[in-house]
């Protein structure tokens, strides 16, 4: 039930207009001077999502729908900080914290990426003195806070009078040659449908009005004037130069994106120039004064809270030329007040390892999602299992080739290359659970394998229980491998949904359990999650090393190396072996090759191997010429540390 202020300002939220003018002081910056990136762990969260420790600020929530808000806050977040200092999380990724267009077609905009005013504050999930309090509660406990932002679209600010009538339409003509009675003959007219609030991309240039007699030049675009849900032009008191996003010329105006295709591992016209599906007006990033808005509210954002990262969406809808001056002059920016370090990564959501490494290109990004990792990687090998693990080897080739090695000026010191940030689902795709779903086509054009033949329906509890190992191989994996491991909010509580927005669950319901071990005594996925975090934190090798895959195969069935990977980290003298077996079965299998011969390693003959994972301490010897023999059960995972290296 809503309280009396919420239902107060259900209709309308003048009620906080309290809360609309934040252009409080810049506070003192954490210099972060020593922070090497590899060394963090990155726990993604959706604030509406994650806890709601404010219930004043609960207005139009709707728990009923998962797309309507329902009551997270920043504060919370902060409530809940130590929860993510038990599970060992270094780094939070926090939902766009901007005013959004409040609601529009039925759903809401509680995720963040329907902006409407760069400047302001999103009143759901608190103030100012809020958000500052959060971001300064996680520096106290020793957690970075990466911002998510975005510079390639708007929400639906404006419509296109494409008939001139000064509303907003979605109409239907024509009559089609299936309507011989009005059309004597069959010659029928061209049925089509227009919506003027998010019409068909424009090949020839901006969307054109059209009437009866025919083409009648570029579409008025007319922005709206809804206070009521923050759908308003943006304000240019706070941040004069934002000022061009409240013109029509501030935006590319072509009209809904059609073709998603690539050319040549880049982008095409379409996804460049086009609007996101919804009405999601595209930006014109080519412009020096939207080049200078976005860097403008964006870096104010920073002095005004101490960020120490962006997250940065839609990396492939946006030019070279604008990630170049963003990401060069927010360094610029930073390194004259004193950030240090600060992190700079996007989403490239898409499977083409070149068109994703090439925004790691001088001056663009730190670091990106590591999406053709995802489908080669988590979604082939750990989602089918069906134990042909080549691709690990197959994508840190196509790494070497496609990412730069040389990192970016004036950034983080550490090359893109190095720097990926690995994860195994997020807001925008599937729980990793849900992916063993047969009815989840496998996404081919990706680079996926069709392996639905292999996978089972998640519906309840016993069937998690059965395929948590498989969730657990894949996060030894996700903790272990090169890069910096992203976790999504509830992963380590067996979240399961599937897409948007049903893998955006509430966290609360879980009553963020921290059991180590489970009513069965086995490892709960939060214990797991831990504890993999801890020998990650333990073991600097598991870092920062390079590395070297040992062992990967192509054998599917009972052969003696079916479904084993297996990496060494190695860093000066740290030394560390991951090994994982990623299929299913009821027997052992090992590290020795079918045929007879180990596995060889650079570890010493004779070194003691202690799996630091395991529960017993297990050792293994190192052989003759560095060979070892590791005997796996199904969807066990290991790490092999030398003894003389074990800290306890």
């Amino acid at each position: 039930m809503l309280g009396s202020l919420a239902v107060a300002c259900a209709a309308s939220l003048g009620c906080w207009s309290d809360l609309d003018d934040v252009a409080g002081e810049n506070v003192p910056l954490t210099a972060n001077a020593t922070t090497d990136w590899r060394d963090e762990v990155i726990y993604q969260l959706l604030v509406d999502r994650f806890e709601d420790g404010d219930t004043s600020n609960d207005i139009r929530i709707d728990r009923s729908a998962l797309g309507r808000y329902q009551g997270g806050d920043w504060q919370g977040v902060i409530n809940r900080m130590g929860y993510l200092k038990q599970l060992g999380v270094t780094t939070l990724w926090i939902s766009p914290i901007v005013r959004n267009v409040d609601t529009d077609a039925g759903f809401d905009a509680y995720h963040g990426y329907w902006a409407s005013d760069l400047s302001l504050l999103n009143p759901h999930f608190g103030d100012l003195a809020t958000l500052r309090r959060m971001v300064r509660v996680a520096h106290d406990n020793g957690i970075k806070v990466i911002l998510d932002i975005v510079t390639n679209h708007m929400g639906q600010m404006f419509f296109y009078d494409i008939n001139n009538n000064g509303r907003p339409d979605d109409y239907v003509e024509g009559s089609g040659p299936d309507y011989p009675y009005r059309n004597p003959g069959g010659l029928g007219s061209t049925l089509r449908r227009t919506t003027e609030y998010d019409p068909d991309y424009n090949v020839r240039g901006p969307v054109q009005a059209f009437t009866s007699l025919g083409p009648a030049g570029d579409a008025p675009v007319v922005f709206f004037n809804m206070p009521d849900i923050f759908r308003v032009a943006p304000r240019s008191d706070l941040v004069p130069s934002q000022s061009i996003l409240a013109r029509p010329e501030g935006y590319h105006r072509r009209g809904r994106i059609t073709a998603y295709d690539n050319v040549d591992s880049q982008p095409g016209e379409q996804v460049l120039l086009g609007d996101f599906p919804g009405g999601l007006k595209d930006v014109a990033t080519e412009r020096e004064d939207v080049r200078r808005a976005m860097v403008d509210t964006y870096w104010r954002w920073v002095r005004m809270l101490d960020l120490d990262g962006f997250r940065i969406d839609t990396l492939k809808h946006v030019d070279h030329g604008f990630w170049q001056y963003f990401a060069s002059n927010i360094r610029r920016l930073a390194a004259a007040a004193g950030k240090r370090n600060f992190f700079m990564f996007g989403e490239a959501f898409d499977g083409d390892d070149r068109l994703v490494g090439s925004y790691t290109n001088p001056n663009e990004m730190d670091s990106v999602f590591y999406f053709p990792q995802k489908y080669r990687v988590f979604d082939n090998i750990f989602q089918c299992g069906d134990g042909n693990t080549s691709d690990v080897e197959n994508v840190l080739r196509d790494r070497q080739m496609n990412y730069s090695a040389t990192p970016q000026p004036n950034g983080v010191g550490i090359a893109p290359r190095q720097l990926l940030v690995n994860f195994m689902d997020n807001h925008d795709v599937s729980r990793f659970l849900y992916g063993l779903n047969p009815t989840v086509a496998a996404d081919i054009s990706r680079g996926g394998r069709d392996c639905s033949s292999g996978l089972v329906d998640i519906r309840n509890p016993r069937d998690v229980e059965r395929f948590r190992p498989r969730l657990h191989a894949a996060l030894a994996y996700l903790l272990t491998e090169d890069g910096i491991p992203c976790v999504y909010y509830g992963t380590e509580q067996d979240f399961r949904g599937g897409n948007d927005p049903s893998n955006r669950e509430r966290m609360w319901e879980t009553n963020f359990a921290t059991e180590e071990r489970r009513a069965n005594n086995s490892v709960s996925t939060f214990g797991w999650t831990r504890r993999l975090i801890n020998t990650r934190r333990t073991y600097q090798a598991l870092r920062r090393g390079t590395m070297t895959v040992r062992w990967t195969t192509t054998h599917i069935g009972a052969e003696q190396d079916a479904g084993i990977m297996a990496f060494e980290r190695v860093d000066g003298q740290n030394y560390a072996l991951v090994v994982i077996h990623a299929k299913d079965g009821t027997a052992e299998t090992s590290t020795d090759r079918t045929g007879g011969s180990p596995m060889m390693t650079a570890a010493a003959p004779g070194t003691e191997l202690v799996d630091v994972l395991s529960d017993t301490n297990r050792v293994v010897t190192v052989g003759s010429g560095g060979g070892v023999v590791a005997p796996m059960g199904p969807w066990q995972a290991s790490v092999f540390i030398p003894r003389a290296q074990v800290r306890r």
